[in-house]
């Protein structure tokens, strides 16, 4: 089985409303889907959201870099031959882990598709009965994220994520309101997206939050700043997590060496697909340090594939994958029932994707052989 053509579609997928975090207001979502065909007639989809804010990748230069650079590389090859694509890949551009995610999550689909397998099965089965989604409340006023809160616990979930960053006082106010709003048994994780700058704003913040009983704090302060991130732990009570100050294995050790959280978000946008963002799993395990799978959000495409990833590690704790919830139109049907992602057992990622929803939300397109 040898990849024989790959197109690319530069996308925009609507959103209810729009995501709100600490560096940037998302009205629409800059997505890149392609579709790889194999020369045994086989499809394989997968997906970059590149995000110039965490990997320096903007939506218009991922999809020049695909078309022009990293696509032509793989070419003739096997999806099977992860290994070996990836370090094509690395030969063609440093990092640019967004587009190179494109590549490795349609390889996972022709290869579950070719085996006749889900991409879980490839991952090492599914340990996880079921995957849970947090509900990801966008920074707004205090009472407003506190009400939307307490509708999300009544239709059933049970863990709420929020996001703060824009203004101190005002993230404590948020925090508060939306702990008093859902009661003492809901899990709560709070999010800054670096918002918060510096160790001192940090430690003035969690100091009046630490009676609220949050799961985790998610990256306070800036992504290369790994010493105050560090120190921070050391003051505060509350387990830390370190979201965009982590990309591949490189990041990985000196968070390590560091210790600079008690947990790490992966997202496969940051690291380059399934396959480096398992390898980072069994980096955090052997450190002791427990997972969580992000997204920037994706469509269905890049959800399932985080889905296959998070339903196959015992160490990857919890998910993010909401994006396939937030948009008003999708490429695919990744379904959800109240709060549990629903993965099927089809071959590969088991998802459909409808091309004439992918040719509506097409901007750019071309066919690379």
């Amino acid at each position: 089985m040898k990849i024989k053509s790959v197109q690319v579609h530069a996308i925009r997928i609507p959103l209810f409303r729009p995501f709100i975090v600490a560096y940037a207001t998302y009205y629409e979502m800059p997505s890149i889907i392609v579709r790889v065909e194999t020369d045994n007639g086989l499809v394989g989809f997968g997906e970059s959201v590149p995000d110039q804010h965490v990997t320096g990748e903007t939506w218009e230069s991922t999809y020049a870099l695909l078309v022009h650079n990293l696509i032509p590389a793989i070419i003739g090859e096997n999806p099977f031959d992860i290994e070996r694509i990836h370090d094509l890949l690395n030969q063609c551009v440093y990092q640019a882990p967004a587009a190179k995610a494109a590549i490795d999550i349609a390889c996972y689909d022709l290869m579950g598709k070719a085996a006749g397998q889900p991409v879980y099965q490839l991952l090492g089965g599914k340990y996880h009965p079921i995957l849970s989604l947090p509900y990801v409340l966008s920074i707004l006023a205090p009472e407003t994220m506190a009400e939307e809160a307490k509708q999300a616990v009544a239709s059933g979930f049970d863990s709420v994520k929020i996001k703060v960053g824009a203004d101190l006082s005002t993230d404590v106010q948020r925090i508060r309101a939306v702990r008093k709003a859902v009661g003492p048994t809901v899990k709560l994780r709070v999010d800054a997206n670096q918002g918060w700058v510096n160790r001192t704003n940090s430690l003035l913040a969690l100091g009046q939050v630490e009676d609220c009983q949050i799961d985790w704090m998610e990256q306070p302060v800036l992504a290369d700043d790994l010493e105050a991130l560090a120190d921070i732990r050391r003051q505060t009570t509350i387990p830390i997590m370190v979201d965009e100050g982590l990309l591949g294995p490189s990041e990985m050790r000196e968070v390590i060496a560091k210790k600079a959280a008690d947990k790490v978000n992966i997202k496969l946008m940051k690291c380059g697909g399934i396959y480096p963002a398992s390898k980072l799993v069994h980096q955090a395990e052997m450190a002791g340090m427990e997972c969580q799978i992000g997204s920037m959000p994706e469509s269905s495409v890049g959800s399932a594939a985080g889905a296959h990833l998070s339903i196959a590690k015992k160490n990857i704790i919890s998910n993010e994958l909401a994006g396939p919830f937030i948009f008003s139109k999708d490429v695919g049907n990744l379904t959800c029932q109240g709060n549990q992602i629903i993965l099927s057992d089809k071959p590969g990622l088991g998802i459909e994707v409808d091309e004439a929803v992918l040719a509506e939300l097409t901007v750019m397109s071309e066919k690379i052989h």
